[in-house]
């Protein structure tokens, strides 16, 4: 079968069936995992179907393409839990700054910050803030802007022109979406801007990243692959997308 009748057949079963997981199609089409990853990031730019984590639904299903953090962080909670232990090993040495975004494996990652390692936190993460109020070796900065219900962030005008002033030896980022021809992506315009605003007042930049966010795109781009210096990322990653992204120049841990 070519490329193009698999990818119409793909398209015709995810409209009969519903949500189709990459693993489910790649057992139907007898393909490996990695070309159904392409072949869905193909048929969504084609507007036939809609990529979500770990696989594609019918392009006129979904009403709100962003799921929210509460869903978010009941999805591959041990592979995020395995990240952000891995995630810790680089951290900057102590009393420097770091930022940490929002996102369910960030949250993570700033509830496992060892209570001996003395940080500046810097973060418009309503989770993230909750996690770190009064630890005695966090001095914690929480960036202003309007709270969008989404993903329980600050974002706007407000929380960009905070970080435009500051200068980070880390950022910790999460992103929606990850590929090698695109970058890394979220749903939203204002989001989107925090997270570049982080990337840009950082000297490092660390993605924590599970492996269903590879071969999506989502609306918005906010950063190419040049501006992540290490992702940090499960071992479900294709060998694929792993050896295209070190070719890319960025250190990939596995946790």
């Amino acid at each position: 079968m070519y490329a193009e009748e698999r990818q119409q057949a793909m398209a015709h079963l995810i409209s009969r069936r519903g949500r189709l997981s990459v693993v489910q199609l790649s057992e139907e089409f007898d393909v490996t995992t990695e070309t159904v990853r392409r072949d869905l990031s193909t048929l969504d730019r084609m507007g036939l179907v809609r990529r979500v984590h770990g696989g594609a639904v019918p392009a006129g299903s979904l009403t709100v393409i962003e799921s929210g953090i509460g869903e978010r962080d009941q999805s591959n909670t041990q592979a995020k839990e395995a990240i952000a232990t891995a995630a810790l090993a680089l951290l900057p040495a102590p009393d420097s700054v770091v930022v940490i975004d929002a996102g369910s494996t960030t949250s993570r990652f700033a509830a496992a910050l060892p209570r001996d390692h003395r940080l500046t936190v810097v973060t418009h993460a309503v989770p993230v803030a909750t996690r770190l109020a009064g630890l005695p070796q966090i001095e914690l900065h929480l960036l202003p802007g309007k709270v969008r219900p989404a993903t329980h962030a600050a974002v706007g005008a407000d929380t960009v022109g905070a970080l435009a002033e500051l200068r980070a030896d880390v950022a910790f980022i999460a992103t929606n979406g990850i590929t090698v021809g695109h970058g890394l992506t979220t749903p939203d315009s204002d989001e989107a801007a925090s997270k570049r605003a982080m990337i840009a007042c950082a000297r490092r930049t660390v993605v924590l990243a599970d492996s269903t966010k590879f071969g999506v795109e989502t609306a918005v781009r906010f950063a190419t692959l040049d501006s992540v210096d290490v992702l940090v990322t499960d071992s479900d990653i294709e060998a694929a997308d792993r050896r295209a992204l070190e070719n890319a120049g960025i250190e990939v841990v596995i946790a």
